[in-house]
């Protein structure tokens, strides 16, 4: 329903049917595979997958699957998964619940390992400023989840013309109590000791 309500606004407001990139955070995913369904064999389509970097993808606290993980097998489904040598999970970090988990959607891992998607992280700092970007730019609170898709963008190598989709995949009121945490500097300190 997701990537049929994207074909559907974009032709109404770009008069196309497809994007240039669609971004979307990744834990498990569902949300990704929603946004990227219609688009999946359309090659004019980016597909971008974020993870959570957490506090670093080298701090040993990260939730960055897809980069520190390797194959194995959670919840029945072989994926990617971070997990020790004799395959136990290793205990992901990221500030987003929702982003804090060790394994990845078989899907997504296919298309990252297949090429189809290309995968980038953002730390909690990225996501969180992010955030406020949006809702101070177009009012819109973020799930810090999203926050972590739009944290990317700057990372992303877009032109003026790009038609670029970022799935709001939850609103941000659940987070609202980080949110002005970090806006009063209780959780910065951590942060940016751990992200210079």
């Amino acid at each position: 329903m997701i990537s049929e309500e994207i074909q559907y606004q974009l032709m109404e407001k770009e008069d196309r049917e497809f994007p240039d990139y669609i971004v979307a955070c990744v834990g498990g995913g569902s949300n990704a595979a929603g946004a990227y369904y219609h688009y999946l064999n359309d090659e004019r389509v980016k597909l971008i997958a974020v993870e959570a970097a957490g506090l670093g993808i080298d701090s040993g606290e990260s939730a960055a699957t897809s980069i520190l993980g390797s194959p194995g097998i959670i919840h029945g489904s072989r994926t990617l998964l971070m997990q020790t040598e004799d395959g136990q999970i290793v205990e992901p970090y990221s500030i987003s619940a929702g982003l804090d988990y060790p394994g990845i959607g078989p899907m997504h891992a296919n298309l990252i390992k297949s090429g189809r998607a290309k995968v980038y992280s953002s730390t909690d700092g990225e996501a969180l400023e992010a955030a406020m970007f949006l809702s101070k730019k177009e009012g819109i609170i973020p799930a810090l989840e999203t926050a972590h898709a739009l944290g990317v963008l700057e990372k992303m190598d877009i032109k003026e013309e790009d038609v670029v989709v970022v799935n709001l995949s939850g609103r941000g009121d659940k987070d609202l109590e980080t949110y002005m945490n970090y806006m009063e500097g209780k959780i910065g300190h951590r942060i940016s000791d751990n992200q210079e």
